[in-house]
């Protein structure tokens, strides 16, 4: 149970708190009026960060199965 949750927690609690912050993006371009070039620059922030993390998990499975 100890190694599921070490292995998995991690990414499975970012990837719930991934989904969170794009409703919280979500209603504050609502609430600001910010228009859909302004909404699609919010999300383009909140993009590059899920990126970073996506870019993160794929380089880590790469190191652990290349034999290195």
């Amino acid at each position: 149970m100890d190694e599921w949750l070490t292995e998995y927690g991690v990414t499975l609690g970012v990837g719930a708190l991934i989904l969170f912050m794009i409703f919280i993006v979500w209603d504050l371009a609502k609430r600001s009026n910010a228009g859909k070039f302004g909404t699609m620059i919010l999300y383009i922030g909140l993009a590059m960060g899920i990126v970073g993390f996506l870019m993160k998990f794929i380089i880590t499975y790469l190191l652990e199965n290349a034999g290195v």
